[in-house]
């Protein structure tokens, strides 16, 4: 599967996506930033969502960082 039909299956069932999946996927979206400020402002907020004990809590981060997603498909 590739990592364009990996966001949008993500985006289409993000509630059934598990937030480590779902970190996993935005990592691998990062390589494609140009920009290392971005890159690293990601970084940190991944490092916080995964710091968090709450399976519940970490979705409600991830649910924050799904225009990144969107971002990635629009440069498709």
């Amino acid at each position: 599967m590739t990592l364009e039909i990996k966001v949008q299956n993500i985006i289409n069932n993000f509630e059934d996506t598990a937030s480590d999946e779902f970190l996993e996927i935005l990592e691998q979206i990062m390589l494609e930033f140009k920009s290392n400020l971005t890159v690293e402002y990601l970084k940190g907020k991944i490092k916080k969502i995964v710091e968090l004990s709450s399976e519940s809590e970490k979705k409600k981060q991830c649910k924050l960082l799904l225009p990144y997603y969107d971002w990635y498909l629009q440069g498709l």
